[in-house]
């Protein structure tokens, strides 16, 4: 086994190449813009649809004014991801720009919205047909973003642009240099509408999700959700933050099928698409990356080693909340040979085992978007419509996924045991020298942890990232704590990666948790045009400081 994940781990830095690549992170942190508007409209939905299934039939005038709100939020989402992704990928070209060249964020999302029209959009009567301005037309505003940011970058690069005199205000100088890169942009998606509608007789948008639909119908049987949430426990278990690789690629499917489902239960058929946001958040990574839900419990009931007992009593509240590097890198989960099986296994039975409740027992998919850290069970009796069958299905995987954790905790457990057992004689003879040397040391430590509090006491500001603003609150939240006891002149703010761009230059310091340490490299080049350094933490390293708000501070101040 060990031999399997050191071959496994010689692929870790070409998969983090991958997690870095700025086409995923684009779809990724436009995704992640625009999910206000996803959510916003699905809790108007919820509302207009569950009633229905407890045979409540809301009046008429307030259904249709349920649906108007989410019409207008869900069913233009392509339309906000055209213009969402463009600025995310302009954002990220502009850091590798040189100085002086720069590509106007704000006019690129408009000619994303412009080309993204152009993609997909059906001229009627009056108006314009609405049916690819939603989740079937992601794939036209991917299209559409990629296409209008690579003209700008190349006109930018090269000068192709109107020059206005040094006397006209920079408004309208930026206004003017911006028309050429903005109509090659739109322009250029024209040509593209142009070409699909001649050859293929459809727009772009419709043309690209027919041709697709086999990659799709695939990708939603046995095999494909196998290699999907395989993949993503794979990537995590040798450290890479795997949901950052995989999720983009699979976006616009998972996003269009939920669309898709709710339609098909409206007209009273069965939501038969698997293949959704739901089935990840809830199913496939139910509790997080690996199906850890029921992990931290089984620490507690069965395990005897103070270790996993530590573990578990520390990290179950996180991972019901879908939180679970607490989990990974204190047990430790990731790199552990114990847990290579259960974690890549879990994760690929859990979602057969929903495809079975779908295509045989005819229960309905995910219909509703919901946060991803609602708690799994909720989240999948909620976002597949609320019934008995899918409280069943959730204490099967609850069931399922604890057989397939426990053996290997219990193995890994007796391993700990032993170790704790040879450890103890140790630490009784070292515990009197530690005292008397802790002894001595202590008011030195305190004077030089007071003289530092006195030399930042103009206050200093730490922003700590991660992947989604979930484990990095723990950190915040600690440095927060640990600067009320100490007094230390330090505030914390917890961020996700790819959205604390344009605030990094109002910290100090900034620490990366361990899921994002593949960003290192990048986020240095950026932190150092605004004077800003970033530092970046493993795994045990960062759990170990959540837990220590004193320690978390005197980690800061030492960076300081």
């Amino acid at each position: 086994m060990n031999a399997i994940i050191k071959q496994i781990e010689k692929g870790k830095p070409f998969f983090e190449k991958i997690s870095r690549n700025i086409y995923l992170g684009a779809i990724r942190d436009g995704f992640l813009t625009a999910m206000p508007a996803i959510l916003f409209s699905s809790i108007f939905i919820m509302i207009a649809a569950i009633p229905e299934v407890f045979g409540v039939t809301l009046p008429e005038a307030f259904s249709t004014w349920l649906w108007k709100v989410y019409g207008y939020s869900m069913g233009i989402v392509g339309l906000l991801v055209a213009a969402t992704t463009a600025r995310c990928l302009a954002g990220s070209i502009n850091r590798r720009l040189e100085d002086g060249k720069n590509i106007n964020e704000v006019s690129v999302m408009l000619a994303s919205i412009a080309g993204f029209f152009m993609l997909s959009v059906e001229q009627i009567d009056g108006g314009f047909a609405s049916d690819f301005m939603g989740t079937k037309g992601l794939l036209a505003s991917f299209v559409a973003a990629f296409l209008t940011v690579n003209v700008y970058k190349f006109c930018i690069k090269r000068d192709i642009t109107i020059r206005m005199p040094k006397e006209v205000p920079g408004t309208i100088s930026q206004m003017f240099r911006d028309v050429i890169p903005f109509s090659f942009a739109v322009f250029g998606a024209v040509l593209i509408d142009l070409l699909f509608r001649n050859v293929f007789q459809g727009s772009f948008a419709n043309t690209a999700i027919t041709a697709l639909q086999p990659l799709f119908t695939a990708a939603d049987g046995y095999l494909g959700i196998a290699i999907i949430w395989g993949a993503m426990a794979l990537f995590w278990f040798v450290g890479v933050h795997g949901p950052s690789i995989v999720e983009p690629a699979i976006a616009a499917i998972i996003y269009a099928n939920v669309e898709t489902n709710l339609m098909l239960f409206q007209n009273g058929e069965q939501a038969s698409k698997v293949l959704t946001v739901g089935m990840g958040n809830f199913v496939g990574t139910m509790g997080g990356t690996g199906a850890t839900l029921v992990v931290p419990f089984l620490f507690l009931l069965f395990a005897r080693s103070k270790q996993l007992k530590a573990v578990g009593k520390a990290s179950f509240v996180p991972v019901i909340f879908a939180v679970n590097e607490p989990l990974l890198f204190a047990a430790p989960i990731i790199l552990n040979p114990y847990f290579f099986i259960p974690f890549l296994l879990a994760p690929i039975v859990n979602v057969w085992i929903f495809k079975f409740f779908v295509d045989v027992l005819s229960m309905n998919s995910f219909m509703y978007v919901l946060p991803w850290a609602t708690p799994a069970p909720i989240g999948l009796v909620l976002g597949t419509g609320v019934s008995v069958m899918a409280i069943v299905l959730a204490l099967v995987l609850i069931a399922v996924d604890s057989v397939i954790y426990l053996p290997f905790i219990k193995a890994y457990d007796a391993v700990l045991i032993e170790e704790e057992s040879k450890n103890t004689q140790l630490e009784a003879t070292e515990a009197a020298g530690i005292e008397t040397m802790q002894d001595a040391g202590t008011a030195v430590v305190e004077a030089l942890a007071e003289d530092t509090i006195e030399k930042i006491g103009d206050g200093k500001r730490v922003l700590v990232l991660c992947a989604g603003a979930g484990t990095s609150a723990m950190l915040a939240n600690a440095l927060e704590e640990g600067a009320k006891e100490t007094g230390a002149n330090i505030q914390a703010q917890a961020g996700a990666y790819g959205s604390h761009y344009d605030i990094m230059k109002n910290f100090d310091l900034i620490v990366l948790a361990p899921q994002v340490n593949s960003y290192l490299t990048d986020i240095q080049k950026d932190a150092e045009k605004v004077g800003v350094k970033v530092v970046a933490t493993k795994g045990a390293e960062y759990i170990k400081l959540t837990r220590d708000p004193k320690g978390a501070v005197d980690f800061v101040l030492a960076e300081i």
